[in-house]
């Protein structure tokens, strides 16, 4: 299963990269980035099977990001600190 790492934050990056390998070594981690323009491209590019996404991003938020897609081929694990997206998150 191949995956790809979302988030603003570099160290929040390693530490769910960090955590996927120790736990779930099955998970190929083939890309990570830090905002919406570099996700779309690793997202195009790789064609994962799963996206770790944080919603609030330098250039936009996860939802606008995800919009870029007529339909999305991925599953999406939201990580983020920012509880108020939780109803938008389940809905996605």
């Amino acid at each position: 299963m191949n995956a790809i790492v979302i988030d603003d934050e570099g160290n929040v990056r390693n530490t769910i990269k960090s955590l996927l390998r120790e736990n779930f070594p099955e998970i190929n981690i083939v890309a990570s980035a830090g905002s919406i323009g570099e996700g779309y491209e690793a997202l195009v590019k790789y064609q994962p099977d799963i996206l770790f996404l944080d919603i609030k991003l330098p250039d936009g938020t996860g939802f606008e990001l995800l919009k870029k897609f007529p339909e999305i081929p991925f599953k999406i694990i939201f990580v983020t600190g920012h509880n108020e997206y939780a109803i938008d998150a389940i809905k996605v």
